[in-house]
C-alpha cells in the first residue's frame, strides 16, 4: 500500500510547540502506511534576542524546512506559539514565503491540521487556530479540526488544559510551565486522528 507522507512543521522559541510536536509525531506513525516527520522553520530573530529571552536549543535532529518541500508532503500539521493571537512572525514569514506553490496551487486539496502553545488563557487558544486557518484557506488546503473526537476529556475542568476543537494546544505561562500529561495524550490523539484522515483522503481518486 502507498505511504502517506506527513509533514509536522513547527516552530517552537521555548520548548513547548516542540515537545508537542515530538508527541504527534508518535501517533501520527502509530498509524499503519504513514510516515510522519518533523520539520523547523527558519528562525528569524537575531542571535542577541534570542539569547534575551532565553530561548531553548534547536534540535540537531531536526531539519529546517523549505518552503518548496511542503509540496512533497500528502498532509501536513503546523504548530507554532501564539502571539497577540496569532501565529508566530517566523511562521508567517515561512506561508509569506510559499508565494510559489500558492501560485501553482500545489498544495490544494491536501489535509493541514494546527497545534499550539499559548501563554495564558487569554492568549489564543481558539483565535491562534482561527487566524492561522486562513493560510490553509488560500492554498486550498482541507482543515482537519480535532472536533470534540479527543471524547471526555475535551470537557476537563479539574486541570489546565490547552487545545479545543480546532486542534491541540498548551500553556507555557510565562515560559515554566511544561505540557500536562493530559495536554501529551491529546497531542498524541491528535496525530493519530490527523493521520486517519489524510490517508483516507489519499486513497480517493482525484475530482
Amino acid at each position: 500500500m502507498a505511504i502517506t507522507k506527513i509533514y509536522i512543521v513547527y516552530y517552537s522559541l521555548h520548548g513547548h510547540v516542540e515537545t508537542m510536536a515530538r508527541e504527534i509525531l508518535k501517533g501520527a506513525n502509530g498509524v499503519p502506511d504513514v510516515e510522519a516527520t518533523l520539520w523547523q522553520v527558519p528562525e528569524t530573530l537575531p542571535e542577541k534576542i534570542l539569547e534575551k529571552v532565553k530561548a531553548a536549543p534547536r534540535p540537531d535532529d531536526v531539519p529546517e524546512i523549505r518552503p518548496d518541500q511542503l509540496a512533497e508532503a500528502d498532509g501536513f500539521m503546523f504548530g507554532f506559539p501564539s502571539r497577540f493571537g496569532v501565529m508566530a512572525s517566523q511562521v508567517m514569514t515561512f506561508f509569506d514565503n510559499t508565494s510559489d506553490l500558492w501560485t501553482t496551487q500545489e498544495l490544494a486539496g491536501k489535509p493541514a491540521g494546527i497545534f499550539w502553545s499559548t501563554g495564558f488563557h487569554g492568549g489564543g487558544q481558539e483565535l491562534t487556530a482561527l487566524t492561522a486557518v486562513t493560510n490553509l484557506a488560500h492554498h486550498g488546503m482541507i482543515f482537519v479540526p480535532l472536533g470534540y473526537t479527543f471524547g471526555k476529556s475535551m470537557f476537563e475542568m479539574g486541570e489546565v488544559k490547552g487545545g479545543s476543537p480546532y486542534g491541540s494546544g498548551t500553556y507555557a505561562a510565562d515560559g515554566s510551565r511544561e505540557p500536562t500529561e493530559l495536554e501529551y495524550q491529546q497531542a498524541n490523539y491528535h496525530g493519530k486522528y490527523f493521520a486517519g484522515i489524510a490517508k483516507k483522503l489519499k486513497k480517493r481518486s482525484p475530482v
